[in-house]
């Protein structure tokens, strides 16, 4: 038993504890423990206790007994057991890796994100701002150089702030010109006025200007390659500052670039800049062209003559044999000339995140028919109006995917989920067929043939017939469309007839130009029609009474072709060329006249 603090002080042997220090207490000795219904008590006993014992006399040698007294009652106190942990049982039917005993070490994972491909350098991303381009040498030479050329043509004097005038802003746009294999060429910084601050009939007012059109670009590289003409490739420099203003527009000084001691004055535009409303047809007075021009002849020394001649009037960049153009990948050899969009492809495949697409073997699924309620509208329209858009710009070099862009550009107000599938299913189709394009055979004779088809009410919406046509310049594919008809047609003849009407309109402006150009061609243009109705009824002088709301095409076409400058023929309907541009096919008949209008597969060694 152990002893009380009143047991030990009379206990022979044992001395009391020394006083402790005000505060401080201790364990006292008694503990009784056992077994495991054993309890353990314990007291405490205070230093302040009226039972604490007072000093005596034996001094060290009372201190070294009551060290002694408390080692032995601690031998004597017995030791508690540990009590052995016990994992917790299981007890659901599910079956895991520790009930059949298979224990696996722990991988550390490492969360660490990888990127795919190399992250881009600061010089490979565009800038935002000005001030992030005046950070980089290579924008910032850009952006003076531009100032530079600006100043040289005395673009704008600067005057004090008028207070009776508007004032038009301006901001810097910055792109990365590069070459067809994607290496940059130039990073190039352009001023460009907000013309969104011009106000019609006071900063402003006449704003048009002719454009070329597509088909006239494919008919002089036919001509040229098919004569064996040189053809050249210019670039005016700052083009649109050629132009001189005819209307009075001040405009804010360039942001980075504000003269020091004069930072309120504004600019007095003597000469058209970019982004003016009136800008495009100020440099259509000058040159009656855009800035990018191709210039071809059969005599290459008349040809520099007239570059020579050009460079003294504006400042241009001769850029030699025709390789680049409008986004048009130009290759010639001994055997023709291929023309195609590759890289145009693949910088909209790489903006939609289509690079490694998986290609189709047709741009449209022939069923089911695409209608305007298919679908759930897209809450963001944006990148399908964008794809549509940049698609419109493809049909340069593939007449192939025309009747899906014309199709899908009919959804441009309220596209669906259906919709953008379809969309994604051409940009499919374009990952796997990036290299095809238009090519113009050096040996090509010069006459023009068209085919005409329609699809009679294939448009489930409205019922409307689909026309198309395809033009002929020898073997030389030059124009094409794919395009709604205005009116419901209520036969398919009248279907087929107004088709007939718009082809005979595009081959009779095509050989105007090339009289224009003096090509003379070797025999009568030809049109060719699968529908025998529409056939007969070109050439036939009896006027059905029941075809009467056709008189306007009908007397268009047959003063054609009685006046002997128009043929229209019979063509049976596994011939019609332009079908695939009426409707979607199935794979093979699409592949096969895919292989008939004159597409190229591969570039030329």
């Amino acid at each position: 038993m152990p002893l009380t603090q009143s047991e030990a002080l009379t206990c022979p042997g044992i001395n009391p504890s020394p006083p402790l220090p005000p505060g401080l207490t201790v364990p006292s000795a008694s503990a009784v423990h056992a077994d495991s219904s054993h309890v353990v008590a314990t007291e405490t006993v205070s230093a302040s206790s009226p039972v604490a014992a007072p000093e005596t006399e034996f001094g060290a040698e009372t201190a070294e007994h009551t060290t002694t007294a408390r080692a032995d009652l601690r031998a004597k106190r017995p030791k508690r057991a540990r009590v052995p942990s016990i994992a917790p049982v299981n007890r659901h039917l599910m079956k895991t890796r520790g009930k059949n005993k298979i224990f696996k070490p722990r991988v550390k994972m490492t969360l660490v994100a990888v990127a795919k491909n190399k992250a881009k350098s600061f010089t490979d991303i565009e800038p935002n701002t000005y001030q992030q381009a005046l950070k980089d040498p290579n924008w910032n030479g850009g952006m003076s150089e531009e100032f530079d050329s600006l100043l040289q043509h005395h673009t704008w004097d600067l005057t004090p702030r008028p207070k009776d005038h508007n004032v038009v802003g301006c901001r810097w746009v910055f792109r990365l010109k590069r070459l067809p294999n994607g290496a940059i060429h130039r990073y190039k910084a352009r001023l460009v006025a907000k013309g969104f601050h011009q106000r019609p009939g006071i900063d402003y007012f006449d704003t048009f200007s002719p454009v070329i059109k597509p088909p006239s670009i494919r008919l002089v590289l036919s001509l040229a390659v098919s004569r064996n003409w040189t053809l050249r490739q210019l670039d005016v420099n700052n083009a649109f500052l050629q132009g001189h203003l005819q209307e009075l527009v001040y405009m804010e000084q360039p942001p980075g670039f504000i003269d020091s001691e004069q930072p309120d004055h504004v600019c007095k535009l003597n000469k058209a800049i970019y982004g003016l409303k009136q800008a495009p047809r100020a440099w259509y007075n000058e040159l009656l062209y855009v800035d990018d021009i191709i210039i071809t002849g059969n005599c290459s020394t008349r040809v520099q003559k007239f570059i020579e001649l050009l460079g003294e009037r504006f400042s241009l960049k001769d850029q030699g044999p025709l390789s680049y153009f409008l986004g048009l990948e130009v290759y010639r050899t001994a055997a023709g000339l291929k023309v195609t969009q590759t890289k145009y492809i693949n910088d909209l495949l790489r903006r939609v995140n289509m690079l490694d697409a998986k290609s189709v073997a047709t741009p449209m699924a022939d069923k089911p028919p695409l209608t305007k309620r298919c679908g759930t509208s897209l809450t963001d329209p944006t990148e399908y109006r964008m794809v549509i858009g940049s698609l419109q710009y493809l049909l340069l070099t593939r007449p192939d995917v025309a009747f899906a862009v014309n199709k899908l550009a009919q959804f441009m107000e309220c596209p669906s989920t259906e919709h953008w599938s379809a969309a994604k299913r051409v940009l499919r189709y374009l990952c796997g067929t990036r290299d095809r394009g238009l090519f113009f055979s050096a040996d090509n004779p010069t006459y023009l043939h068209a085919y005409s088809d329609a699809d009679w009410a294939g448009d489930k919406d409205d019922y409307t017939s689909t026309g198309a046509y395809l033009v002929y310049l020898g073997k030389h594919l030059i124009s094409w469309s794919s395009k709604k008809q205005p009116t419901v047609a209520r036969s398919s003849t009248e279907a087929e007839y107004r088709s007939v009407s718009f082809t005979a309109s595009e081959v009779q402006w095509i050989q105007s130009l090339l009289g224009e150009l003096g090509v003379s061609l070797s025999k009568t243009p030809v049109i060719y029609c699968d529908n025998v109705g529409a056939t007969y009824l070109c050439a036939n002088p009896v006027f059905h009474s029941r075809m009467k709301h056709l008189a306007v095409d009908y007397h268009y076409i047959r003063g054609l072709v009685q006046s002997g400058s128009l043929r229209v023929a019979h063509v049976s309907s596994a011939d019609q060329l332009a079908d695939g541009l009426t409707k979607p096919l199935p794979r093979t008949r699409f592949m096969t006249l895919t292989n008939k209008i004159g597409l190229s597969y591969a570039r030329p060694s």
